[in-house]
């Protein structure tokens, strides 16, 4: 795996020994069982960057570098005897970023990736140590720019955030160059054959050149899913990654079920896209989504879990086991199903939208947008606490933050905390009874115009920045009436079945649906795609939770 330069003792303190530890004797006594041991020579390749991450390096005497090839072949770090190879991709089993090489003549432990996560599973000691190491290595890949991946384009292109974006919440560690701002990018371009007309591109160190590709082809192309069998039969299939998902993953797995989730874009959901929750137990200084969707993903992925990035597009629910349809026409087989696709936010009601999304019209206000709109204007459409939340954050560097609310206010819909903030703010103004009714510009969003809805006042301003954050709409289209859905389109459960919503599935069984069970036995509706859901992230967290005792309960009937 790629890793990074340990920092001097000088600056690092205590978190290089989290970053590089060195393990005991007796700790290495407890590893070798589930390894191999064996002798490496001096120049000797133990794995090659882009192949698939199958095991870990324990050095028992000697030296194993790390390897970057690009633009010139350079040690990003040896490990001496103690120490061990290895980052995140360990967990995930997707492809090593970097070459890794014997540095001497050496002698090591060589555990494969299943050992490893049965001794993670098993040993708590060296799980904290394991764990511990992938994570902050992978932190500091990110940080530090170490990566296999570099992406072309422009900060005013919207397919260049998209993609930035999907790196980003996937944890995959990217190199941006801006054509725009960067110095030698003509030369990039002109060395993979593409035009400034092809941007977004995205090069990887196999050669491998994509034009504005989907977030499913980078996927493929960085073997994002090469790990997955999708042939196989698991006991729980989960469609969606967001809190809901995440949560049935790690309580499902932890609890011996085999489990697959399979998410369209990254893990986080809705709640990925907060800047920062502070109503969530546990989290008194508040978390970010992204951080939080983080640690879930390797919370879940350390007992057993595998995510696949793909989109569900069909739910094969007239034959046992249970199918979910991806993208490329794989049909996924479970023996039990959770849904927790989520809802998305509700789009402005305004023609000529599509043009400026990801280019004025933002649904998410993390770091990476608030970094394009720092001392500008900006409007913030919504009166709920992720409307609320973006905000505040935005406050923080924008110059200032119109809050558009088509209600008389925000005390229904918005936590008190939030909007004492909000009050206090002397860069956040609020109008009420207000919507948008009008997007200009050229490429990129120019002008807003909006309505006051009790004067009928229409006003044009100069912001270029809008981040829209109201109403829900499930995930459900593609269930193409698989399932009794609400007037609204969310997922009946459980008392909320009618007996002519059983009646219509052809219900076959004596006893009713369990409490988040659908009109499918075996098949679960969680987090915001279910109706009557409570929209908060600890609902959809205990939800997860709850699910996987009917779960359970289902496979044993």
């Amino acid at each position: 795996m790629t890793l990074v330069a340990p920092p001097s003792p000088a600056t690092a303190g205590p978190r290089a020994d989290r970053l590089y530890p060195t393990l005991t004797r007796v700790q290495i006594d407890r590893i070798a069982p589930r390894g191999r041991r064996r002798h490496v020579e001096q120049g000797e390749v133990l794995a090659q960057p882009g192949e698939q991450a199958a095991r870990i390096f324990v050095v028992v005497a000697g030296r194993i570098d790390v390897l970057r090839q690009r633009p010139v072949e350079e040690v990003v770090v040896s490990f001496g005897p103690g120490m061990f190879t290895g980052e995140v991709t360990m967990l995930s089993g997707r492809p090593a970023l970097a070459q890794i090489r014997a540095g001497a003549d050496s002698e090591v432990i060589e555990v494969d990736r299943d050992d490893l996560l049965a001794l993670i599973q098993t040993d708590a000691e060296l799980s904290d140590i394991f764990m511990r190491a992938f994570i902050l290595r992978r932190v500091e890949l990110i940080n530090r720019g170490v990566s296999d991946v570099v992406v072309l384009g422009s900060t005013h292109c919207q397919g260049t955030l998209r993609i930035r974006e999907f790196l980003t919440k996937n944890g995959h560690p990217y190199t941006m160059h801006d054509l725009d701002r960067d110095a030698g990018t003509q030369e990039l371009l002109d060395r993979a054959h593409v035009t400034a007309a092809d941007i977004p591109v995205v090069m990887t160190c196999g050669g491998v050149v994509l034009k504005n590709p989907s977030n499913q082809e980078i996927a493929n192309a960085l073997g994002f899913n090469d790990a997955i069998d999708q042939t196989q039969v698991r006991d729980l299939l989960i469609v969606g990654a967001g809190p809901a998902g995440l949560a049935a993953a790690v309580y499902g797995a932890s609890e011996g079920l085999g489990v697959l989730i399979v998410e369209s874009s990254a893990p986080g959901g809705q709640a990925g896209a907060s800047s920062r929750i502070e109503n969530y137990l546990g989290f008194p200084t508040g978390v970010s989504g992204r951080t939080l969707a983080a640690r879930a993903t390797n919370q879940a992925m350390k007992f057993g879990t595998q995510l696949m990035v793909g989109s569900a597009r069909r739910l094969d629910c007239d034959r046992r086991p249970y199918g979910i349809e991806v993208g490329d026409g794989q049909r996924l087989p479970a023996r039990a199903v959770i849904i927790a696709t989520g809802a998305e936010y509700r789009r402005l009601s305004i023609d000529n939208l599509s043009r400026f999304d990801g280019a004025g019209v933002y649904y998410a206000a993390t770091f990476m947008e608030a970094q394009l709109c720092a001392g500008e204007d900006v409007i913030v459409v919504g009166a709920g606490n992720s409307a609320g939340q973006a905000a505040v954050f935005l406050a923080e560097t924008a110059r200032r933050v119109h809050m558009v609310i088509r209600s008389g206010g925000l005390a229904d819909t918005m936590s008190r905390y939030l909007i004492r903030r909000i009050e206090d703010h002397p860069a956040i103004a609020r109008h009420v009874h207000t919507e948008i009714v009008s997007l200009e510009g050229n490429g990129h969003l120019e002008r807003v115009g909006w309505r006051d809805n009790q004067t009928g006042r229409i006003e044009t301003h100069g912001i270029r920045h809008v981040f829209t954050m109201t109403g829900a709409v499930p995930s459900t289209r593609w269930l193409d009436g698989c399932l009794a859905l609400d007037d609204k389109g969310f997922i009946k459960t459980g008392p909320d079945l009618l007996p002519e919503d059983l009646a219509a599935a052809r219900w076959p069984l004596a006893r009713a649906p369990h409490l988040l069970e659908t009109s499918r036995p075996g098949v679960f509706a969680i987090g915001d795609v279910r109706a009557g859901s409570l929209k908060r992230v600890a609902s959809a967290v205990g939800e997860g939770s709850i699910a996987i005792a009917a779960v359970h309960r289902v496979l044993h009937e």
